[in-house]
């Protein structure tokens, strides 16, 4: 393999037309898992998506040095049969790397199933920025994150019971009441707030039926299944697949997700206007702060529980 000192190119040393035609003659004759360093004196950002456009996602790009003078960026192709991870994959190993999907409006949890190229394509977001705070993210003081891809299937889903759904249980009634009083009294002025009660109900409709779905069906099956793991005498074969309650749970996160998502949007990112009274500040505050547990509690269903259940199910069944 070719040392990091070998493959340095310095594109300002080349004529202008020459250069996007030397760097992928120089991508293309890399060996899986070799990278290549370009020395440039601009942001040489516009050759990142005609890399991914020529090319596909075959690399990762990394930037060594930004500016003002100089731009280093390390370009590395893939190994054969890589793929980038999702965004449920990246949160679910670090949550740190949550707050940047948050920070640019990236659904790590119904839409987990996503890359960051993809998630951030479909929103017009410059992937290389958002890469680049992923990267930087890793940096960031870990203060001992709660270990959920540690915990075994049966105590993750009854944290997840305990923790989880308790909250929307003791939460729902008061955003539901509060949201109607917002709406009684704001509402001429602020007709967003009859959409805003709406979506609110739907939200405390939804996850009522669904929690008990989960408590009383998938959960349960989940901790069949982990029985029998440990060789204890389980009706889980009798049960059929798991996969069919967790399709059903999923699109039902969906639903919920696009719901909050709509809240979020009609209220200006919980932004209270002027004429706000307590009871307004109230239930914005309460939104923001319900979004948050439910972002958390699909990620940890979406992104962990689901998954593994189903691994742990093909183990069984071999």
């Amino acid at each position: 393999m070719q040392t990091e000192t070998e493959n340095i190119l310095n594109v300002t040393l080349l004529e202008p037309r020459q250069k996007h035609p030397t760097i992928f003659m120089r991508f293309d004759a890399l060996n899986d898992g070799e990278n290549l360093i370009i020395h440039n004196d601009h942001d040489p950002k516009p050759l990142y998506y005609q890399l991914l456009g020529e090319r596909g996602n075959i690399f990762t790009w990394e930037y060594l040095q930004q500016g003002p003078q100089w731009w280093d960026v390390r370009i590395s192709k893939k190994l054969t049969g890589e793929s980038d991870e999702t965004l449920g994959q990246i949160a679910a190993k670090d949550l740190r790397k949550a707050e940047v999907f948050k920070k640019y409006g990236l659904d790590f949890c119904c839409g987990g199933k996503k890359t960051v190229k993809e998630a951030c394509a479909e929103k017009g977001i410059d992937a290389t920025k958002v890469e680049q705070e992923l990267q930087h993210a890793d940096k960031l003081p870990n203060t001992r994150p709660m270990p959920y891809g540690e915990w075994g299937l049966d105590f993750l889903a009854d944290y997840i019971v305990n923790t989880h759904h308790s909250y929307v249980r003791k939460n729902l009634p008061d955003l539901s009441a509060y949201a109607h009083k917002v709406m009684q009294v704001h509402g001429a002025h602020h007709p967003e707030l009859v959409r805003i009660h709406e979506l609110v109900e739907e939200v405390k409709a939804e996850l009522t039926s669904h929690m008990v779905k989960e408590e009383k069906v998938l959960f349960p099956y989940i901790k069949e299944l982990v029985a029998a793991e440990h060789g204890i005498s389980s009706h889980a074969s009798q049960l059929g697949s798991v996969q069919n309650p967790i399709n059903m749970m999923e699109m039902e996160h969906e639903l919920v997700g696009k719901n909050m998502e709509d809240i979020r949007e009609l209220s200006d990112n919980y932004t209270l206007p002027a004429d706000a009274c307590a009871s307004y500040g109230l239930l914005y505050r309460m939104l923001e702060e319900f979004e948050q547990d439910l972002h958390l509690h699909i990620h940890l269903e979406n992104n962990i529980l689901f998954p593994k259940a189903l691994d742990l199910e093909k183990k069984l069944n071999k």
